[in-house]
């Protein structure tokens, strides 16, 4: 995560004061000296940092924190609100046209990730229930259409391009080709520079005042740090931009942007792209953020990724089959393996656990691949039926998985500890835990 640096010094600043009984004027400021070095330090606008430590330092020295009963915590409180604050307070969705196609009009920097980005939305509107077009409007970059017609196929999303004509004509056509086919959302990729330049803004000001967008989202590369804050200035005041979507927040990078842009620009943080997969997405929460910034956890989000992620039509087969007295087998086994790594894996659900953030947390994301190959090698009785697995059906699976008789005696011996765990739950007392459980389900 892109906060893993400034998280572990925000917290060993904050844990000096959470340790004390009783705070003093002076070790307030104290620990804000060091909260103003680890801002600084992840590349937040220097302004920004300023008038965040003073505002801070005015709550902590006021007399409900001085007087509290844990001001430690008290102090905690106050940072996590004027962090949050500072991103911007509250979520800021997309908005909607009354006439379709609602158009939104990406731009940015070349490299910042824009084209994937385009897709990602895409992806991410189609799971809202909505029929977005793709318009590709870049004709300067080499691949840049080839770019946005591979990953539009991969969200399932069409693609409209008319090769290197005029990008504002292709926008418009755009326009008339979504009415016509009933799209009733357009996503305008437009093109880059390397630089913010004169002929670059011209353009994007064409294909605006033509298309009459009802949003222009400026796509900002996070890893640039105070770069990112002076770019999404001269487009916001080339543009007017409408919000801001960072890219690469996972990536190794300070975050100083993140805590900058909303503050600099008064323009919200709308998404922020988290992994290189196209489903990698995700609506900008400044509350959540801030909670993971000071390793206080994120469980919404961890709750959504869950609920948007795990198939409940399995989830409650698999209740059921339990309830009547079925046992757990390896094809259950294997399910709830998937589940994780559409969460994003093991790691990225640790972080999300308060305390955990900031942490360094030292897991193989590759444990899951081996129980995955040996399950995989079995046959569908074997899966159905593990008691059937003697000595030559384990030689066998493991020369077919490439792995070891060992690790398959392992696996075996984990899962049944599962099944006897679910079998305790299903009856007596937990056998009615799970009934309630089933019934919030549905």
């Amino acid at each position: 995560m892109a906060f893993e640096g400034l998280t572990q010094k925000l917290q060993g600043a904050l844990k000096k004061m959470t340790g004390k009984g009783k705070l003093s004027e002076q070790d307030v400021k104290e620990g804000m000296r060091e909260v103003r070095m680890a801002l600084l330090e992840a590349d937040v606008n220097y302004a920004v940092v300023k008038q965040f430590v003073r505002s801070v330092t005015d709550k902590c020295v006021g007399q409900e924190v001085m007087s509290s009963l844990t001001p430690g915590q008290q102090v905690i409180k106050v940072v996590n609100e004027e962090m949050t604050a500072l991103m911007g307070g509250t979520v800021s969705k997309l908005t909607w046209s009354s006439s379709v196609p609602t158009i939104y009009m990406l731009c940015g920097l070349q490299g910042a990730g824009k084209t994937t980005m385009a897709a990602k939305l895409a992806g991410y509107l189609v799971k809202q229930g909505k029929k977005p077009m793709l318009a590709a409007c870049d004709i300067y970059r080499p691949a840049a259409i080839k770019q946005l017609q591979v990953v539009g196929e991969q969200v399932g999303v069409p693609v409209y391009e008319k090769g290197t004509q005029d990008p504002v004509k292709t926008a418009q056509e755009a326009v008339q080709q979504a009415r016509y086919y009933g799209r009733d959302v357009l996503i305008i990729d437009t093109a880059g520079r390397l630089h913010i330049d004169v002929e670059l803004m011209d353009e994007l000001a064409r294909i605006r005042d033509t298309v009459h967008p009802q949003e222009i989202l400026l796509v900002v590369d996070a890893m640039t740090g105070q770069d990112a804050v002076t770019v999404a200035q001269t487009f916001n005041d080339k543009l007017n931009v409408d919000g801001v979507i960072l890219t690469k927040l996972d990536g190794d990078t300070r975050g100083g942007a993140a805590l900058s842009v909303r503050s600099v620009t008064g323009k919200p943080i709308k998404f922020s792209g988290i992994g290189e997969k196209l489903s990698e997405i995700e609506l900008f929460y400044p509350d959540r953020m801030a909670s993971r910034i000071l390793g206080m956890g994120d469980i919404l989000t961890l709750v959504e990724k869950a609920e948007e992620m795990v198939d409940e039509e399995n989830q409650e087969k698999l209740a059921n089959k339990l309830m009547n007295g079925g046992s757990l087998d390896l094809n259950d086994f294997l399910e709830q393996m998937q589940s994780m790594k559409k969460m994003g894996g093991i790691k990225s659900m640790l972080k999300m656990l308060p305390g955990m953030s900031g942490q360094d947390i030292d897991v193989d994301e590759n444990a899951l691949k081996r129980p995955e190959a040996i399950i995989r090698s079995m046959t569908p009785k074997e899966r159905r039926n593990p008691g059937i697995l003697n000595a030559s059906r384990r030689r066998r699976i493991a020369a077919g998985s490439g792995t070891t008789v060992q690790e398959i005696n392992q696996l075996i011996n984990n899962f049944e500890k599962s099944r006897q765990m679910m079998k305790q739950m299903t009856s007596g007392k937990g056998r009615k835990q799970m009934m309630r459980m089933m019934q919030q389900m549905k």
